[in-house]
């Protein structure tokens, strides 16, 4: 598994998912958009863990610089 996704892509990631779950625990979103937007934050939170992206895979883009 090669890695496609570089520093800043993984920190914009990771702030996405925990503003997610913020607005989640606060209440903000319910019903099927915090289900949805919950597996979404848990999708970016991996992908910004392991430094990979199978989308990203799919369509050539690399935003990892080594």
């Amino acid at each position: 598994m090669m890695k496609n996704v570089g520093k800043t892509d993984k920190l914009i990631r990771l702030l996405v998912a925990i503003v997610i779950l913020v607005l989640y625990y606060l209440g903000k979103i319910t019903g099927t958009t915090a289900i949805v937007l919950l597996i979404v934050a848990l999708i970016l939170a991996v992908t910004s863990f392991t430094g990979f992206c199978p989308l990203y895979r799919l369509i050539g883009v690399n935003t990892c610089k080594s």
